[in-house]
């Protein structure tokens, strides 16, 4: 079963112009960027990072 924050997260995804998904969208702790198409690679594929984006675009309200 999907998590709220993964709903959340794929349901802004899929509303992002095409242009705005090669953005940065959350620096991780070691201080690489991803972008909103690397998030959801990683968010998509349930990887141990998802779980530090979503947490991460929580706190800055982005989701």
């Amino acid at each position: 079963m999907k998590s709220d924050k993964k709903e959340k997260f794929l349901k802004i995804y899929a509303n992002l112009p095409l242009g705005l998904r090669d953005e940065i969208v959350v620096v991780l702790d070691d201080g690489k960027t991803l972008s909103w198409n690397a998030a959801f690679i990683e968010i998509n594929n349930d990887t141990s990072v998802s779980k530090i984006i979503l947490e991460k675009l929580e706190r800055l309200e982005i989701i």
